[in-house]
């Protein structure tokens, strides 16, 4: 029986040992995870208080206090993944807003200089975003929406070898009014590119030597009036280019060395009208570029490789040269 008993007194001590050490444990997970969240919070009212600071800058009119506010915002968005969509939507929605593009003839040397500044902030935003979109790091902004619908675009946009492998990058109803956008060697794999109803009035639009892999670029509507769009030796894998609507009148446009591989080029009720559509050494593998509504092709306009397969061409010959 004392035997039995102080089997039983120390079994029932161990039990009481457990549970002091289980309710220990509790009380500090709890504590633990109020600190957290009491950190968290910290960590969410410094950040609202950066961008409600930065936001605050870019509404200033010294061009310097914008700039600083500029660079606040992309280094917020690097410090804040949660955070950092509305930072990105914040600068592009700044590209967006209208401005005075050349002063009058009667503007004042203040006036002029003014004008000037801004669009060095502009050239910035541009310039990071850029930067941002070619980063292998954790502040990547990749897999994010860029959203540059009816900005009006007057200086370089430095996009060459951005890296977009998700989201949707959006210049619907652009306007290139001088200087180039650059997307040369651009990696696109899984993204969605839209360039409807965008005017090419002067510049550069070049996507030469651009990979496009399972991704769709979209030009329904878009009117090239002048510059250059470049496609040279680019290369769509698995991915879709529309033209659709399009109309050509004075812009030079380059397909030349691309190589289109189980994809499709679709020029449909696209107009010609004095433009140059080159695809001189092109390579066509197991891929459609239809051209049978386009209209206005004047002989000797449109080069296209003798023979390609997947050509679909308009059933007058006589508008088309081959």
């Amino acid at each position: 029986m004392i035997k039995i008993s102080g089997a039983a007194v120390a079994g029932v001590g161990g039990v009481i040992a457990l549970v002091v050490a289980y309710r220990r444990q509790r009380v500090l997970e709890t504590s633990s995870a109020l600190e957290h969240s009491k950190e968290d919070r910290e960590r969410s009212r410094m950040f609202n208080e950066r961008f409600a600071a930065a936001c605050g800058q870019l509404g200033e009119d010294n061009a310097a206090v914008r700039l600083a506010g500029i660079h606040a915002l992309a280094g917020l968005a690097d410090d804040w993944p949660a955070g950092r969509q509305t930072c990105i939507d914040v600068l592009c929605a700044y590209l967006r807003m209208p401005y005075e593009i050349t002063p009058e003839s009667d503007a004042s040397v203040e006036h002029r200089l003014r004008l000037r500044s801004m669009t060095e902030v502009r050239r910035t935003i541009w310039r990071i975003i850029g930067a941002r979109l070619r980063l292998e790091t954790e502040s990547s902004w990749r897999g994010h929406d860029f959203d540059f619908t009816g900005a009006v675009i007057d200086c370089d946009v430095p996009f060459f070898g951005v890296r977009l492998s998700a989201g949707t990058l959006t210049f619907s109803g652009a306007q290139i009014v001088s200087g180039n956008v650059w997307f040369h060697n651009a990696e696109f794999s899984g993204c969605e590119v839209i360039l409807s109803n965008m005017e090419l009035i002067g510049g550069e639009l070049s996507f030469h030597g651009a990979t496009f892999s399972s991704s769709v670029i979209w030009l329904v509507g878009t009117q090239f009036r002048g510059g250059e769009v470049s496609f040279g030796h680019a290369d769509f894998s698995g991915a879709e280019v529309w033209f659709a609507n399009a109309q050509f009148g004075g812009s030079k446009v380059w397909f030349d060395q691309a190589r289109f591989l189980n994809g499709k080029a679709y020029f449909g009720a696209s107009m010609f009208n004095g433009s140059e559509v080159t695809f001189e050494g092109a390579r066509f593998e197991r891929c459609e570029v239809d051209l049978r509504t386009a209209s206005g092709v004047d002989p000797g306009s449109f080069k296209l490789p003798s023979g390609a397969p997947g050509l679909l061409l308009p059933p007058d010959p006589d508008q088309q040269s081959v």
